[in-house]
């Protein structure tokens, strides 16, 4: 029992040291080695990690008189500063490639570009702007607190689907490095999202932004593999701010 504990643990740590700038200190400096595959049913645990930390940021910024705007923008800026806007640079990546490219190669040329162009730019804005204008609407603060841990659980918890389905789109990469994981992990990692889910914000409102960021997942993976036939770390990057997008609107529906 003690071995699979500190197991978990160590994959947890993995998982945490990818997706954040968290420091860790000893925790982290311990942590063995691991395929990026192997931690993947920690990947919604981190998430909740990282919207509790937006939410707590969102809670402050209230307290100190801000507008909801304004203590919304705070909780991104939070997020994306724990991240290192990871995610936010995927999803700048691909929408250049995409809109830019007029070949499958050419279009993953422009995303290994580290250069941003207008179609990243347009995208940031929309992504940044509809989950501010999303927070703000939610209602109290402890109701976007909420809301924020179960949109970034979720939208870590459909990262595993996609690393299952769909193919690296290049030999090597973060996409080709991560490795493929197994379905038991790819199914942990669903049923410990949509716990989060159901527990932080309730069983229908839970159910319907998880449905709906796994509607926005798919459909980024469709069109991945549609453009360059598979999936990249940019890719990745992509599904997750789609899907975060897509569950705090769906929170601030049913608030």
């Amino acid at each position: 029992m003690s071995a699979f504990r500190d197991a978990w643990r160590d994959e947890f740590f993995a998982a945490l040291t990818f997706l954040t700038r968290l420091p860790l200190g000893r925790a982290q400096t311990d942590t063995p080695l691991l395929s990026l595959a192997d931690t993947v049913w920690a990947f919604p645990v981190v998430g909740l990690v990282i919207g509790a930390i937006g939410g707590i940021a969102y809670v402050i910024a209230f307290a100190l008189g801000l507008p909801a705007l304004a203590a919304a923008l705070v909780a991104v800026a939070t997020t994306a500063l724990i991240t290192g806007a990871l995610h936010e640079d995927g999803l700048a990546d691909t929408a250049d490639g995409f809109g830019g490219g007029a070949t499958r190669e050419a279009k993953l040329d422009i995303m290994r570009d580290s250069r941003i162009g207008t179609f990243g730019v347009l995208a940031l804005i929309f992504s940044i702007g509809l989950r501010v204008v999303a927070i703000a609407d939610i209602g109290t603060r402890w109701h976007v607190f909420a809301a924020l841990i179960v949109a970034h659980a979720l939208s870590r918890g459909v990262l595993p689907a996609a690393m299952h389905r769909l193919d690296p789109a290049r030999d090597d990469g973060l996409g080709a490095g991560a490795g493929r994981p197994e379905q038991n992990q790819v199914l942990i990692a669903l049923a410990i999202a949509l716990a989060i889910a159901v527990v932080a914000i309730g069983l229908r409102a839970g159910l319907s932004a998880a449905i709906v960021a796994g509607i926005v997942a798919l459909a980024i993976g469709w069109l991945a593999q549609r453009q360059i036939g598979g999936q990249t770390g940019d890719v990745l990057g992509a599904i997750e701010q789609g899907a975060e997008t897509a569950a705090l609107l769906a929170a601030a529906a049913w608030s």
